[in-house]
């Protein structure tokens, strides 16, 4: 069982931006370039992939990144309105 590291990084839009432009023009592997900018391989690749797909470059029905933020958005109301609701339901 693998437990994710408390210890994990957070990286900003700029650095991924950066380092997806850096691996998409270089002649190096992602792991080469991952290795060179101290990110997992792993995680570059997801950004590359990410950043595919957000120009438009990936499979039917992935979700873009603006769109993958407005479904978080829109499940967060939508759990608000349902507690709202149940208040309601109950006071009534």
């Amino acid at each position: 069982m693998s437990k994710k590291s408390n210890t994990s990084k957070r990286y900003t839009a700029e650095f991924k931006r950066d380092a997806v432009a850096l691996a998409l023009s270089s002649d190096k592997t992602v792991t080469e370039v991952a290795r060179d900018l101290g990110v997992s391989p792993e995680g570059l690749r997801g950004w590359v992939k990410q950043a595919k797909i957000d120009r438009g470059e990936g499979p039917a029905g992935a979700l873009t990144t603006a769109e993958r933020e407005e479904l978080v958005r829109l499940r967060r109301e939508l759990a608000e309105a349902k507690k709202a609701n149940e208040i309601l339901v109950k006071a009534v």
